[in-house]
């Protein structure tokens, strides 16, 4: 059978077509059905072009022409005047793609477009805590990707690297993906004991300052690699770590500190980075729940390592390395993902070993000999000159993404200063509205010489409110308004750790982590939260407040 996909033909229809056009050249994107039925598109003289006029590549037809995918027929063999020409697989690929995107969009419209402007109705459309915001341009990415085939990290994995260094507004940070923000967080203090770091390496048995409220996965990989967790308490308000208590929590074996950006309010850096000065000190920032938060420092800081900060940063950059959470409850998501970003060339390459196997050779996928001796190595008691692709300096994992999910997170960064800002408004509203409830809550706040990203917006109930927690969140649920607490609450209180046989250390008491645990939750700012959920939330806290405080 003659095959015809990619043909353009010359044709002659013995009538105007149904939309009354007179049709001269079609593209052929299929071959014979079997009804006899050839699928194509109208060939339109013309130069311009725009999201429905595909360009002919130069010299195709002796004219100007586009394909119009808005003009689809059925053609029949005996309509066929003669064949002009066969378009490269390059130029067919590009038309077919932009049919299916053409399509892909049509389905988002019908299928999940309308769930933007669904009306806001009380007690029956559940307010959650978080979600995934999208549009049809991560549909259309993720089917590019699944059209190449690659499967594995490719180029949206490495547009998507770079589009988040220059988010970070920060040229010198590498990025490096990974199937997660633990992972991400394993990757950030596993490098930290890699042999490449000399004697700044950290060994069996130091110790790590952080906090004891959190996530577990930013606690995890301490006591993974052997090391001692130093728990210290946090501050009310920004449920970060109390700065001032870090430094008289540092021992001669304190080698780093591992903290997060609770819930979107960058911790004291300023305080942070000092100590972190004073004592030789690595500083990992889980900046999982805080991409795009800011924060102004006022002074230089030298970190080990020839690290040097000043001046406003991203959260995530002030550190010897960051780390990002990409799962649907955060900022921007790939499904499931992460990252780690470091400005220092040598950490990036532990992290990249470690994350592709452990093995040595840093050449991205389908490259090789990028270093120019992968045959001249001498390494272990391997002999010489053994294939660097297949040399191992860590015990590594494969923490790699897919590229599809790289292409997701393109489209996703695109929204990411939008949805920043959309979460600072959100968390605004709720801090202006219930400030006037302070006798029954402590609200959250931040550092003056930063600007947050938040997640969620916390309120903890006083000891003397009149009401509990429970009874507080139990109410909002029943409204279908979604509550989650400080995560962990107190580490130390979960069964992992009662349970647990691994070294770890408190220093002082930690009375407000147990406030936390007790009294804090959290309700959800991201920006499927519109006006109308922020009034019903806000109402019916203070409702609640009315009734029982």
């Amino acid at each position: 059978m003659k095959r015809h996909i990619g043909n353009i033909y010359e044709v002659n229809f013995t009538e105007p077509c149904c939309d009354g056009q007179n049709i001269q050249y079609v593209l052929a994107v299929t071959d014979t059905d079997d009804s006899g039925d050839i699928d194509c598109y109208a060939i339109k003289f013309t130069s311009s072009v725009d999201k429905n006029l595909i360009a002919l590549p130069p010299n195709t037809l002796p004219f100007d022409a586009t394909i119009d995918i808005r003009r689809k027929y059925l053609l029949r063999e005996f309509y066929i005047v003669k064949e002009i020409c066969t378009i490269s697989r390059e130029s067919l690929e590009n038309v077919l793609k932009e049919i299916i995107f053409k399509e892909i969009g049509n389905y988002y419209e019908a299928i999940h477009g309308n769930l933007r402007t669904e009306e806001f109705k009380e007690n029956i459309t559940k307010i959650n805590y978080a979600g995934r915001i999208f549009d049809k341009h991560e549909m259309v990415n993720v089917i590019d990707a699944s059209l190449e085939f690659y499967l594995t990290a490719s180029r949206y994995d490495k547009a998507f690297c770079n589009k988040l260094s220059e988010f970070l507004h920060n040229k010198a940070m590498r990025v490096l993906t990974a199937n997660s923000g633990s992972s991400a967080n394993l990757l950030a203090v596993t490098a930290l004991t890699s042999n490449k770091l000399g004697e700044l390496r950290l060994k069996k048995g130091d110790e790590v300052i952080t906090a004891a409220a959190g996530f577990p996965t930013t606690i995890t990989p301490i006591i993974q690699n052997n090391l001692v967790p130093v728990f210290v308490d946090i501050a009310l308000s920004t449920y970060n770590i109390d700065p001032n208590l870090i430094e008289d929590a540092i021992t001669e074996k304190t080698k780093a500190i591992f903290i997060s950006h609770t819930l979107g309010i960058p911790f004291d850096i300023e305080h942070i980075a000092a100590i972190a000065q004073k004592h030789g000190l690595w500083l990992i920032e889980d900046n999982c729940d805080a991409l795009g938060a800011e924060y102004s420092l006022a002074k230089e800081y030298k970190l080990i390592a020839g690290k040097t900060i000043s001046g406003n940063l991203k959260t995530g950059t002030f550190g010897h390395i960051g780390t990002s959470s990409f799962y649907p409850a955060h900022h921007i998501t790939m499904g499931e993902g992460g990252a780690v970003y470091t400005s220092d060339d040598n950490l990036y390459k532990i992290m990249l070993s470690l994350r592709d196997w452990g093995r040595d050779c840093w050449c991205e996928p389908g490259s090789d000999n990028t270093c120019g001796r992968r045959f001249q190595w001498n390494m272990g008691d391997l002999p010489h000159g053994y294939d660097h692709k297949y040399i191992y300096s860590h015990l590594g994992y494969n923490l790699k993404i897919t590229e599809m999910q790289a292409a997701i997170g393109c489209a996703q960064l695109d929204k990411l200063p939008a949805f920043v800002e959309s979460r600072r408004k959100n968390w605004l509203t709720l801090h202006e509205e219930l400030k006037d409830l302070e006798n029954f809550f402590i609200l959250p706040s931040y550092p003056e010489n930063a600007l947050p990203s938040p997640f969620g917006f916390a309120l903890t109930v006083r000891e003397n409110a009149g009401f509990t927690r429970k009874e507080l969140t139990s109410f909002l649920e029943k409204n279908l308004i979604q509550t989650r607490t400080i995560f962990a609450g107190n580490m130390l209180k979960q069964p992992a750790f009662i349970n647990g046989d691994f070294q770890y250390k408190v220093y002082g008491n930690l009375k407000n982590t147990d406030i936390v645990m007790d009294n804090t939750f959290w309700v959800g700012v991201y920006p499927g939260i519109n006006k109308e959920m922020l009034n019903f939330m806000i109402n019916k806290i203070r409702q609640f407040v009315s009734e029982h405080g």
